[in-house]
C-alpha cells in the first residue's frame, strides 16, 4: 500500500488523524496519519484534511469493553438511535447502536473523522452519559 516516504520511532506512537511529528515535507497538502499497523511497525499517511482515509462510517466495541451506566438502556439484540458527540468539538451526529453477538456496532449518519482503535467512545441520551467503550 503506497510508497515509503520516511522513517519513524514506532507505529504505536501515532494516532489516526495526527498531523504533527511526521517529519515529512514537500507535499502539496499536509500529511495526516490515516492508518497504523503496529505488528509491522508501519504508518500510513494521506494528503489533506479531507482525505477519505481519515473518515469512518462506523466503529465497533468488543462486549468486554462496553460499559453501561444506565442498565435499563443496555442493548439486548436491538438498535438504539442517539446523538453522539464523537469528535472535539463535539459534532453531535446521530448514531445507531446495534448489539451483535460479540460486539457493539456504532454507525454514523455522516462519516466521522479520526476514529482510532484504543480510544474511547461515549454515548448519551440528552445530556446524560449512558455508556462508553474502547474502540476496537
Amino acid at each position: 500500500m503506497g510508497k515509503i516516504v520516511g522513517e519513524h520511532e514506532g507505529a504505536h506512537y501515532f494516532t489516526i488523524g495526527q498531523r504533527k511529528g511526521l517529519n515529512i515535507g514537500g507535499t502539496p497538502l499536509p500529511l495526516f496519519i490515516i492508518g497504523t499497523d503496529t505488528t509491522k511497525n508501519v504508518i500510513y499517511v494521506g494528503q489533506g484534511e479531507e482525505h477519505p482515509g481519515l473518515f469512518r462510517k462506523g466503529l465497533t466495541v468488543k462486549n468486554d469493553d462496553v460499559h453501561w451506566l444506565r442498565e435499563d438502556l443496555k442493548l439486548q439484540e436491538k438498535n438504539l438511535r442517539l446523538p453522539m458527540p464523537y469528535s472535539l468539538p463535539a459534532s453531535f451526529d446521530e448514531a445507531n447502536l446495534i448489539q451483535k453477538n460479540n460486539e457493539l456496532l456504532i454507525t454514523f449518519n455522516k462519516p466521522q473523522r479520526g476514529i482510532t482503535p484504543g480510544q474511547f467512545v461515549a454515548w448519551y441520551k440528552n445530556d446524560e452519559l449512558i455508556g462508553s467503550g474502547v474502540i476496537n
